[in-house]
């Protein structure tokens, strides 16, 4: 008698779960996509650096007796201004216009020729044997950051434009646009940012000691 011989059939998958795989694996592949679409634009977001400029500073031996005030006023020249600018003013130019900033006591009446915009104090005093007053510009898109720091000095702000925010050990301040706020006093660590929907654009104001790094790297909790 003769030996049978086998007949292997190929394994044929049901018709179903063939048709499902390749469809499975797209669905995978376009639902990866889109998780990576949707994180790029937050992780760009957050790699912003909020960007500073220097717009004007000078130093003074002294600072003015009592409590002191940054007084905001716009000027129609900034040439004329800086000519007739006293010990402790700073005239710069942002946003199209001329900007004159004066440290004094509070409720002083309006420079010759100048608008009164705000005043914004007490100011936190330093000790130190010169003084750097000093105007910043702060810039940038929704979620730009700056670096936790510390400054040997106070700061105040001023928005033009967009929220700023400063983060402290004690909270969080918030300055929208046409608002003054007085900041920390020195050694305090902090962080700024541009935390509204429009892009930031603030004048910052700063009275420092002249003798210490102007900024210092600092942590936060």
């Amino acid at each position: 008698m003769s030996t049978p011989i086998p007949i292997i059939l190929p394994f044929q998958p049901q018709s179903g779960l063939s048709n499902f795989m390749p469809v499975r694996r797209s669905l995978c592949r376009a639902l990866a996509v889109a998780v990576a679409c949707s994180a790029a634009p937050l992780l760009t977001l957050a790699q912003q650096a909020l960007q500073i400029k220097a717009l004007a500073e000078r130093k003074v031996s002294e600072l003015p007796a009592g409590e002191l005030f940054w007084h905001i006023e716009t000027v129609e020249s900034a040439q004329d201004a800086r000519a007739a600018a006293g010990a402790w003013s700073l005239v710069v130019e942002a946003a199209g216009k001329a900007w004159q900033f004066t440290l004094g006591p509070s409720g002083t009446s309006a420079s010759p020729g100048a608008t009164k915009v705000a005043e914004v104090g007490p100011i936190r005093r330093v000790s130190a044997s010169r003084y750097l007053l000093r105007i910043n510009e702060a810039s940038g898109a929704p979620g730009s950051v700056t670096s936790i720091h510390s400054h040997p000095g106070s700061e105040a702000f001023f928005v033009l434009t967009g929220e700023q925010s400063i983060r402290s050990a004690t909270g969080t301040l918030r300055v929208r646009p046409g608002q003054a706020e007085g900041g920390q006093g020195a050694d305090r660590a902090m962080q700024v940012s541009s935390s509204g929907t429009t892009d930031l654009l603030a004048l910052v104001m700063f009275v420092v000691d002249a003798d210490r790094p102007f900024s210092s790297p600092a942590t936060l909790p």
